[in-house]
């Protein structure tokens, strides 16, 4: 009877730490959610994709949380799960060929929607090689400080910072000569 009175205990304790879990797991989504959405949308451009990504990262977020030791590093732990789960994707990937003649090619012009000035910055923003624009698009769009930049990316700090500076003075110029170039062309 000592027994069994002590085994109902262990159980019920073993469902208040799911419990507890469970609230952490989803304060977590709840505070990060959006901001792994943004990345996703930008790693891949097709909200289905982002949604799916996301989806995964819950899921390795959720089999691991007992791995998350310190909670103000989750927004960073999160990211990084994301960037690995998009890498699988490619992984899995098997092209299949198709027929250009039978599929719709979407229009590349920017929407009268997308403010041309946006447009032209996400276009040169893309046109950096993915070691300046990734720490970029961390820092700007996911709010991130160059330590948690040199986290996810596993890079040194300095490096980080470094690879900021040349990405915004890349920016910087392509700008500067667009603008020349328009100016040429009006007149």
């Amino acid at each position: 009877m000592i027994k069994n009175i002590f085994r109902n205990k262990k159980s019920s304790a073993s469902v208040c730490l799911n419990m507890n879990k469970q609230k952490r797991y989803e304060a977590l989504v709840r505070a990060w959610h959006q901001d792994l959405y943004r990345y996703a949308y930008w790693l891949c451009h097709d909200p289905h994709i982002a949604e799916d990504l996301v989806q995964e990262t819950c899921l390795r977020a959720w089999k691991s949380l007992d791995n998350l030791q310190d909670d103000n590093a989750a927004k960073a732990w999160l990211i990084t799960i994301l960037r690995r789960e998009n890498a699988r994707r490619f992984e899995r990937k098997q092209f299949d060929l198709v027929d250009i003649d039978d599929h719709h090619i979407a229009d590349t012009n920017p929407s009268v929607e997308m403010d041309a000035e946006q447009y032209l910055l996400q276009r040169l923003i893309m046109k950096l090689t993915p070691e300046y624009r990734e720490p970029l698009i961390l820092q700007v769009m996911a709010g991130f400080n160059g330590d948690e930049i040199a986290e996810i990316l596993n890079l040194n700090r300095n490096t980080v910072m470094t690879r900021l500076f040349r990405a915004r003075n890349q920016l910087k110029e392509q700008l500067e000569k667009t603008s020349t170039q328009r100016g040429n062309h009006n007149g």
